[in-house]
Parts: C-alpha cells; structure tokens; sequence
C-alpha cells in the first residue's frame, strides 16, 4: 500500500493461471474533501474501473487501449477499484472488440462476473474476481495468439514484426488485420507504446536516457512528447504527483 496525502493506492497481481489475461488489479482512495487531478498514461493495458463516490454502490466502466495522456479527475471522498487487463482477455473473456473503445471508456450496464456493487474491500474484491474470472475464461488459448503476447510482452515490443511472425508462423498481413480489428491499433503502434512504458522505471530514477529499445535519445524524446505531452525531464520530475503511474511505480 502506498498513501499520500491526497490518496491510497494498492495493487494485487493475479495467481499464476489468470497471468496470460491480467496484468494487476489495483485501487485509489481519494479519502480528502477536495478533487484530485491527475494524467493517465498509455501502457498497453486496458481496464474495467469499479468507482464509487461518498460509499455509494460501483459504476462500472470499461475503457479501451490509451494512445496518448488523458485528464482524470478522482472525485473527493471515493473509492476505484481497477483490473487491468492484458489484450488476451479480449479473446477469451470479453469475447468481443474493443476496436470502438481507442482512447474512449464506456459505463457498463450493471457489474461483471457476479461482483456485488457494495463491496470495498481489496482483499475480499480481488479473491472474489479471481475465481469468478478463472470460471468466466476459455482457457482453450489459440497457441499463435499467446505466443504471440508473450513475445510482445517479454521484449517489451522490441521484436519486431518479421520475427514474430516468423516465430507464431502467422503472416504479417494476419497479425496486423488481427490487431486492428480486435483492438483498433497496430502492431507497430502497440509495441511502441509497450517500449515507451517500460522506460517508466527509468525515468522514476531520474535517468533520462533510455536504457535499451530506442536507437538514439532523438527517437526516445519523440515517443515520451508523443504519449506523455511532455519531455523526459518533465515526466521524471512528475510534478505534484500528476503522472500517478510513476507515483505509484516501486522503484527498483
């Protein structure tokens, strides 16, 4: 748990057979009486929100892949409860695009997976997810598809395009119909954003060359501008805690 003084973070990473399909569920309590104003960035996932204000029962929402920083208000006095998830579980446990979600997040209905509305607890809410979520699944994963994520996983979208599809043995033009239909970008464009995310821990520390992935510094600034709005300096400063994705990344 990390808290400061304008809000409460946790995070939970999934067990071991859900891995594939969930990248962490997390939470932030914005416990004060004031707004909060902070900067989501792109970093591959995308996430199915629990939010509730003054202990009112959950909205529930869910957002497609961000391509670029977005504004998000946390209310005073609310509770989120997230899962992000990894592009698998398009596939295999929504069933379904979520092309028409690109930078967009939609209300939901009604909940998800039988979770009731009214429950605040982290602990009881991600225990309750998992098991719901490992009966909602198919498990029987198409083998090229999940090669293909733990690749792009694994190299943080350093391998390219030629070597994936040589590896999963499934076209180029295949891979990349695949990715525009189900998720409204690219190949290219989503192994960026995974290289850019993974200089997040970098730049937590202060070190505002990249490290590996980028051929120059030129080519590393242009991402940061393009998916931050600002420069890598700007960024690892983080002032007053915008970016919360740094705010609340361990640091190594």
């Amino acid at each position: 748990m990390q808290e400061t003084a304008n809000y409460i973070y946790r995070n939970a990473l999934p067990n071991k057979p859900l891995e594939d399909i969930i990248q962490c569920f997390w939470s932030v309590q914005n416990p004060t009486e004031k707004d909060q104003v902070y900067s989501i960035l792109p970093d591959g996932y995308f996430d199915v929100i629990f939010h509730s204000v003054n202990g009112q029962p959950y909205k529930v929402s869910l957002s497609g892949l961000w391509t670029k920083v977005m504004p998000v208000v946390v209310p005073a006095n609310s509770f989120s409860i997230g899962i992000s998830f990894k592009l698998l579980a398009v596939d295999y446990l929504f069933k379904q695009p979520i092309a028409s979600l690109l930078d967009k997040e939609q209300i939901l209905p009604g909940s998800l997976w039988n979770i009731p509305l009214t429950d605040f607890d982290f602990d009881h809410f991600v225990k309750h997810a998992l098991q719901q979520i490992n009966t909602a699944v198919n498990k029987d994963f198409d083998n090229r598809k999940q090669l293909l994520f733990a690749i792009l996983y694994s190299s943080h979208g350093k391998a390219s395009a030629e070597s994936i599809s040589q590896t999963i043995h499934w076209s180029n033009r295949q891979i990349s119909r695949y990715f525009k239909d189900r998720f409204g970008i690219s190949l290219k464009a989503y192994s960026n954003i995974l290289r850019y995310r993974a200089s997040f821990g970098q730049l937590k520390e202060q070190q505002l060359y990249p490290e590996e992935g980028y051929a120059d510094q030129a080519h590393f600034i242009r991402d940061v501008k393009k998916y931050s709005g600002v420069t890598p300096k700007r960024l690892a400063e983080n002032k007053n805690g915008r970016f919360i994705q740094l705010s609340t990344l361990r640091k190594k």
